[in-house]
This record gives structure tokens, C-alpha cells and sequence, in this order.
């Protein structure tokens, strides 16, 4: 049964309780075939000592909504998903609002998958690009 694009949302942010996506305020907010939208809120709790965006907590938004888009588009009872490798391009600063990370897939292979990760501002502004690059490997039975 295909779950809808709600039950979708719904069930990412079940999941984040008592995880970084939880402490972060992260939150999935949309779902497409080949995408997945997530955003967090951008205050003290991830700043850098000079009161701006901490580029860290940037690339921990990329990870999560890339994961999340990885899992969903895999049979997670036969498999889990990993991250292999991360970067991230900073581009501008933020000191308030939310920022909105965008995973679309550039490759969704079987065993790999690259995301090409955007990170934009209430109004619109590249913030940061990322890839992610995540492995899918059976579970032991």
C-alpha cells in the first residue's frame, strides 16, 4: 500500500523524537517523488558565537532531510541507509527565520544514491548547496 504524501510527512517526524532532528527543530514539511523539503528554525540554539547560522547546524539539516529522502525511497525492512559523505557550500549568512533544505536525487542507484541538497532562506535566498552521498545495505536477517 502506498502511503500518502501526509502519512509520509507524518511518519519522518515521528520519528525524530529524542534525535538531533528533535534538539535542532527540524521538521519534514513536503514530499514529491523525487524530493523531500525539511526546514529549522535559525535562533541562538544555532549560532556560531558571532550570532549567525552555525554552518554545521546547516549541514546537519542537509544530512537529515537527504537521509530521510534516501529512506523513503527505499525498502527499509530489507535495508538501512547511511551517509557516506557530505559537503556543503555556504553562501550567505542568517540570523533569523527558517531555512528550508530541498533533497533531490541526482542518482538513485540500488546501492548508492547522490542528493544534491539546496538550503534557502524565508525569502527565497540560496543559504548553502550540499550532496550527499548515501549507501543502502541489507539488513541481517
Amino acid at each position: 500500500m502506498q502511503l500518502s504524501k501526509e502519512d509520509v510527512i507524518a511518519k519522518a517526524n515521528s520519528v525524530c523524537k529524542g534525535t538531533l532532528m528533535e534538539t535542532l527543530n527540524i521538521e519534514v514539511i513536503d514530499y514529491g517523488s523525487d524530493f523531500l523539503t525539511a526546514r529549522m528554525p535559525v535562533n541562538s540554539r544555532v549560532y556560531q558565537p558571532d550570532g549567525v547560522l552555525h554552518g554545521g547546524a546547516t549541514a546537519a539539516l542537509a544530512e537529515s532531510v537527504g537521509s530521510f529522502a534516501a529512506h523513503i525511497f527505499v525498502d527499509t525492512n530489507e535495508y538501512f541507509v547511511r551517509g557516506i559523505e557530505i559537503t556543503a557550500n555556504h553562501l550567505k549568512s542568517v540570523t533569523e527565520g527558517f531555512i528550508y533544505a530541498k533533497a533531490t536525487f541526482l542518482h538513485k542507484g540500488r546501492t548508492t544514491q547522490l542528493l544534491d541538497i539546496k538550503i534557502t532562506d524565508d525569502h527565497d535566498h540560496l543559504i548553502s548547496v550540499c550532496r550527499l552521498s548515501t549507501i543502502s545495505l541489507p539488513k541481517k536477517k
